[in-house]
Parts: structure tokens; sequence; C-alpha cells
């Protein structure tokens, strides 16, 4: 059944044979398989690319609940970060395939159940990310003034969910919970120049927010020390380097810690030894300078637990975090950050927790590991359920960063694969795929939203951003966008 009559994806031999040994499929005579994807950001269309690169027949269509496409490249990179989202060029070029269909607007769970998409397909994989934060699970987190991570990012971002956030930027002082790159990217908005937001896709809303904040210091607390970090030199030295900015780390905080360096990996001893000579060379400047000639501060605060979120006089509103300080007992990554006994008080009128996302069940049909967080799986094989299967955060837990995600849904793919030429997955039944899944959401009054009609959204606000001198200008009302093109 097999024939050379198809061209190869690039980098493969003319042998027909695909990644991992499979062989191509290549016959108009087999049936085409239908593969549903749920989520389209970096592992949803990953997913999709790699499928649609290595077998010629399958159709694959995303569905996302959102009109708008990518996830968190669109909701997650920092506006300052434009090169980080050149991957929406692959995803729109995947799109765009005559294999492969968008539908956003679609709700799975709620609009149509995953057990409606497995009957209409021969493989529904999930790839729907992580939608929630972890919580600190401390007392006052729910005071006036204390934020999620997931949700400021989503605020400055255009995330619809979060665009009536309101932030209160009226202190001098936020504390940020976490050491990673989030942490890092809500540092750096807050104590940005203006005229470096304003030539970004940062919404319109959070600009104006911006330009009154009075926060001018910003700390980064985390449970344990230097060598613990999770963020990277990238990162870290554009904090650094940021103008109108003085970094405040304290020299002791680093005490032996270059030889202690000396034989760990690369990326961490370059991380480690930036921040040691930060923390001297800025020593030394403070002691010269006077507090006054630079407008902003921030610093990292390591060895520190929080344990209860401090309230006004009132009992409404946060102003401060009470820490129990830590020592830590093992070394490396293992490290686990103990309580000594002792604590401090910080003083802060803003707190941004960053400790984490977290993934929820989407259906009741399909398993979920509460604990974890994630869908129990086997190389993205959902445990117990055939034809299912996830990639991305859902799959392993909310870490890394895109090139992580991508290996990840390559490899769930790549199970695909091997299912469909192993006849694991049945496709000599054929399967209406959006035929059927069209019809249900009809009856239930659900309007699809298709790639060119994200196009045409996207034309909008690129156009929209032109006039303000930005490369976009993110609409963050759902119903508008459905109004824009006619829904």
């Amino acid at each position: 059944m097999l024939s050379d009559a198809s061209p190869l994806a690039d980098g493969e031999a003319a042998g027909g044979m695909g990644p991992g040994g499979l062989r191509r499929w290549l016959s108009s005579r087999a049936p085409a398989p239908r593969i549903c994807v749920v989520g389209s950001g970096p592992a949803g269309f990953y997913t999709a690319q790699h499928i649609l690169k290595h077998h010629d027949l399958a159709q694959v269509d995303i569905y996302e609940k959102l009109p708008v496409p990518f996830g968190l490249v669109r909701f997650g990179v920092a506006p300052d970060h434009p090169e980080v989202k050149n991957v929406i060029n692959t995803f729109t070029h995947t799109a765009r395939s005559d294999r492969c269909a968008y539908y956003g607007n679609v709700t799975v769970g709620r609009d149509v159940t995953v057990g409606e998409l497995q009957q209409a397909y021969h493989a529904v994989v999930l790839s729907y990310g992580a939608e929630d934060n972890r919580v600190l699970g401390i007392p006052g987190e729910n005071l006036s003034g204390v934020y999620s991570a997931r949700a400021f990012v989503g605020w400055y971002n255009g995330l619809p969910e979060n665009r009536d956030l309101k932030p209160d930027l009226s202190c001098e002082t936020a504390l940020i919970l976490g050491h990673g790159n989030v942490a890092l990217d809500i540092a750096r908005i807050l104590l940005s120049p203006l005229d470096f937001l304003r030539k970004t896709d940062i919404t319109d809303c959070s600009l104006a927010a911006l330009a009154c904040s009075k926060v001018k210091r910003v700390w980064l607390a985390g449970r344990r020390g230097p060598l613990q970090v999770a963020f990277t030199i990238k990162e870290l030295r554009e904090m650094i380097n940021l103008p109108g900015t003085q970094p405040v780390l304290n020299p002791a905080d680093f005490t032996g810690l270059e030889n202690a360096v000396k034989d760990a990996p690369r990326p961490r001893k370059r991380l480690t030894e930036l921040m040691i000579k930060t923390a001297l060379e800025k020593h030394r400047e403070k002691a010269v300078m006077a507090q006054a000639a630079v407008p902003r501060q921030w610093g990292l605060k390591f060895q520190r637990s929080p344990q209860e979120v401090l309230p006004t006089a009132d009992g409404m509103r946060v102003r401060g975090v009470r820490m129990a300080l830590t020592r830590l007992e093992g070394s490396g990554d293992s490290a686990k950050a103990v309580p000594t006994g002792d604590m401090e008080e910080l003083e802060c009128g803003l707190v941004l927790s960053s400790i984490g996302y977290r993934s929820l069940p989407l259906d009741p049909a399909v398993p979920f590991d509460t604990q974890h967080s994630i869908i129990p799986n086997n190389l993205g094989r959902v445990m117990g359920v055939p034809g299912l299967y996830c990639s991305g955060w859902v799959k392993r837990g909310p870490v890394g960063v895109i090139i992580t995600t991508m290996n990840d849904s390559f490899d769930t793919a790549q199970s695909v694969l091997e299912d469909l030429q192993e006849g694991v997955l049945d496709v000599s039944v054929s399967k209406e795929g959006f035929g059927a899944v069209g019809s249900i959401l009809r009856s239930r009054g659900i309007r699809p939203v298709s790639f060119s009609e994200w196009e045409k959204i996207d034309a909008a606000e690129v156009a929209r951003g032109k006039a303000a001198g930005k490369p976009r200008e993110k609409i963050v009302d759902p119903q508008e966008m459905l109004q824009l093109i006619g829904h």
C-alpha cells in the first residue's frame, strides 16, 4: 500500500522512512486518519505540525476555547520579548495547511465533550496547558493587593479573563514571591521606562495603569538560595541592565559560592557568577552613589518562606508579608528549605505570587492526577484510555520554555504515529471529524471561529497598533472579537 508518489518532508531519506524508523504513509488508497488537538498553544501546534509533516494523509483539527490562537505565546510571553513570538509564523504555516483546520471559541468539556470528540476522531490529543495557578496556602492570601503572577501577566498581555484585574500600583514597594523567569518578567514590566513599553504590544489599559504606578522598589523572594534560582541568565542580564534601575544584591548571600559552582553545569555556573559579580559591583557603587540618584531598585532575597500576608489596620489591604527564614538541607536542585524558627516582616503594598502554574481537569472522562496536576500518561498516551493522548504542560507539568514544549509535543506526536503504524488506532473505520462535531456545536448554539476569521482579528489589531506606534493593539474582549468578524 506504500508508494513514493508523495514528496518527503525535509531531511528525510528517499526510502520513505520517517523519524524513529516509521514508514511514511504515502498511499492515497489508505483511509485518512482524523486527529483532534485540544488547545492551540505551542503544545497543540507542535503536535499538529509533527503529525502533518510525517503522515501524508492525516487531517488535524485544532480546537481552542478562545476565539484567538497561540496560547501562552500570545498571553504569556512578555511584551518586550517579541523575538520569542516569532514561532507564531511557524504555527500560522501549520494552520494554513489544507490538512489542518482551526476552530476557536469552542470550550471542550462544556460545548463538546471529550467522549464526543473520541467518537468523531481516530485520536484525540489534549494540549490545553495550565489554566490555573498554585496557591500559597497562607493567611491573608486573599487580601486586596495580592495577585497571582498568572493573573498579572494575563492582565498586561490582554488575556480576556484578566482584563478587569485593575491591580493597585499606588505603593512604593512590591514583593514578588518566586525566583523564576515569570517573576523577573513581572519585575521588569513594573520597573521598565514607559518609553520602552510603549513600543511593545502591551495592552493599552495596563500601559495607562503603569504610567500612574508609584512602584519604585521590587523585591523577589524565594525559599531557597542563589544556587536554586529557576530564572535564566538572559532574563537576569536584562534586569541588571534595565535603564534607571539599580540591582540590590547582598554580597553576604553569595559567600563561598564561587567554589560551590566550580563543577556545576555551565549555565548554573555562569548565572551564579553574574549574580556574584553584580552583588560586589553594585555594593561598591552604592557606597559611592547617593541613593536618590537612582529612581528605582530591585533585589533578590533568599531563604525566605512566606508565612502570612499582613493586613492594614482596617484589615482590608496588604501592608507586608511575614517570612520564615530558612536553612538549606542537601545541595543543588534537590536542596530543601527548612525553617530556622526566625521570622522577619517585609513591608510592601503589592504582593505577586509567582510559584507556578497548574493544570485543571477538563472532563470527567479523562483521568487526572490531582496531586501533580497532570494527566497520567506514558509517552503521551493517556493511561487506560486508548486513542487519547496529551502533550505540553498538562502532560508533564508547567516547566520549561517553548523549545521544551516543542520536543515534548514531538514525542507525543510520535506516539500517535507509532499507534497508527502498528494498528493500535483503527483507521479502517472512517470518522467524520468536524462533520460530526460541527453538527453538535450548531445544536448547542456554538459558532466556531476559523483561522481566516482569526486573521481578520489579527489584521484589525495590527492596524490599531500601527496608529499607536506599536506592533499591535490587542483586543481584550471576546465579544468585540466576535463582532469584528460578524458573529
